[in-house]
């Protein structure tokens, strides 16, 4: 499986950007899908999970309000809309695989794989 993130660039503080991954995976529908960063010496922070169906959606208190995930299961395509985004926003953004079908991935990047390379958001003026 191949998770390829995109649309990460340089933007103000306050300003927006929306993220797109792109999984190969046949079996995309199937899985819950997670948002995780990590900033230069820091371990990969969990943002947002959402389900297989899109039904459930879990965020970190960090981006809470200001970030939304939503899927296309027939594209196999998920987003990240990031809105209000703050310097410390800044970071390699990473889409990620739960382990198993028809499970939640979790709050830790020990519960998903296939992170493929990344995209990278930086917010300054």
């Amino acid at each position: 499986v191949q998770l390829q993130a995109s649309g990460g660039g340089l933007v103000e503080p306050g300003g927006s950007l929306r993220l797109s991954c792109e999984s190969s995976d046949s079996d995309f529908h199937k899985y819950t899908m997670g948002w995780f960063r990590q900033a230069p010496g820091k371990e990969r922070e969990f943002l947002t999970q959402i389900t297989w169906s899109g039904r459930f959606k879990q965020y970190a208190d960090s981006v809470k309000g200001r970030f939304t995930v939503s899927r296309d299961n027939d594209a196999k395509l998920v987003y990240l809309q990031m809105e209000s985004l703050k310097p410390e926003d800044t970071a390699v953004y990473f889409c990620g695989r739960a382990l198993n079908p028809y499970t939640y991935g979790g709050d830790s990047a020990g519960g998903y794989n296939s992170w493929g390379q990344g995209t990278l958001v930086t917010v300054s003026s």
